[in-house]
């Protein structure tokens, strides 16, 4: 639980919680199960008690708003070459010592969220920049549970995708109202080992590995999954072999799975930068597991960068960097050497985004 209590200012009553006998009031939204007296946050920071209800103290709220290429999310196999508006609240219901966004992850200020939108004013910026699509990034949606879902239906008015850039650590009920409303996800399998888990990101991994299952096999849900590879902690030759042969036999071959490269920041300032040899290791292990679709990412490698045919290995999608230097995918995203179809959601031409970053602001002032 955080120290610091919530105020009556934009605080909104949601679900997904119960009282104890105790007199607290227990939050179901993920597995920490938080227990809460009157005015107490949860470790999210954002979601607490108020007036003997759950509130969600960050709803219409934003650390930021950003233009970003869709391959930066990481998505590859989503409308490449688009843009997708991106954007992230404050906190987070993880505790991971390795945090790369720990300004805003790890926030305790309100101050962060500097800027505002509602639900209508996102799918309409987006629509007004041609975005194809809205990221709920940079810290986890699931804890901004309603106004992620509001922001979707919204999006939908406006034929905007929605994309959760994700951890997975959520309860089933609220997990399955959640993904009614999305259309791709990048969720973070951080380790394959419940120790790294516990010790280090302070969740559990079976409940990762249940959303994952959930996504794949229950959902329409775009699925794409993410690990930052941190040298000595989760990059041994065992543990790759463990996780990729799990997500071939659970997920199945065609999931694309990024492996990326990990910097000193946050709690963890006295472990080097991932090798990009690590990352090559990585990606010829799954690779040779049977995956169809492995990325590296965080250094410059344009083998790593590229979209292969799953039967012929013809280059597909050549890229460098979030750049798409050759696109040989057809109208109907087959491969025209060998017509074995590519994984995916496509649209008949890619996008013409490219790289470029374009911060934006919504809000003419911030809500107080």
């Amino acid at each position: 639980m955080s120290d610091a209590l919530i105020t009556d200012q934009n605080a909104k009553p949601v679900k997904y919680w119960h009282w104890l006998e105790d007199k607290r009031i227990q939050c179901d939204l993920c597995p920490r199960f938080c227990k809460l007296r009157e005015g107490q946050r949860g470790l999210c920071f954002v979601r607490g008690r108020l007036h003997d209800q759950m509130v969600l103290t960050t709803y219409g709220r934003s650390s930021g708003f950003c233009i970003d290429p869709i391959e930066k999310k990481p998505l590859n196999h989503f409308y490449p070459g688009s843009a997708v508006l991106s954007f992230g609240t404050a906190g987070c219901n993880l505790a991971c010592k390795f945090c790369q966004n720990w300004d805003m992850s790890k926030s305790r200020e309100v101050d962060t969220l500097a800027d505002a939108a509602s639900p209508e004013q996102l799918a309409a910026a987006a629509k007004e920049y041609g975005c194809k699509s809205i990221a709920f990034t940079y810290n986890d949606p699931v804890i901004f549970h309603e106004y992620a879902i509001d922001a979707a239906i919204a999006c939908k008015e406006q034929d905007i995708k929605t994309v959760a850039v994700t951890a997975g650590y959520v309860c089933s009920e609220p997990r399955r109202e959640f993904y009614q409303h999305m259309d791709a996800a990048n969720v973070d399998l951080k380790a394959f080992t419940e120790d790294f888990y516990r010790k280090i990101a302070g969740g559990d991994l079976h409940t990762v590995l249940d959303t994952l299952q959930y996504i794949r096999h229950e959902t329409d849900v775009w699925l794409e999954l993410t690990t930052l590879l941190i040298p000595g902690e989760n990059d041994s030759n065992s543990e790759l072999e463990q996780l990729t042969n799990w997500v071939a036999e659970h997920l199945g071959s065609d999931v694309p799975i990024h492996f990326t490269a990990f910097h000193p920041d946050w709690k963890m300032m006295e472990i080097g930068s991932t090798p990009a040899s690590t990352l090559t290791r990585a990606r010829e292990i799954a690779l040779a597991t049977g995956l169809h679709y492995v990325y590296t990412g965080n250094v410059h490698d344009q083998q790593g960068d590229t979209t292969f045919c799953s039967e012929c290995g013809e280059p597909l999608i050549v890229r460098d960097w979030y750049q798409i230097l050759d696109y040989r995918l057809t109208a109907d995203a087959y491969c025209p050497k060998c017509d074995t179809i590519c994984a995916g959601r496509f649209d008949e031409q890619p996008g013409s985004w490219g790289a470029k970053r374009q911060p934006i602001r919504l809000a003419k002032s911030m809500l107080v």
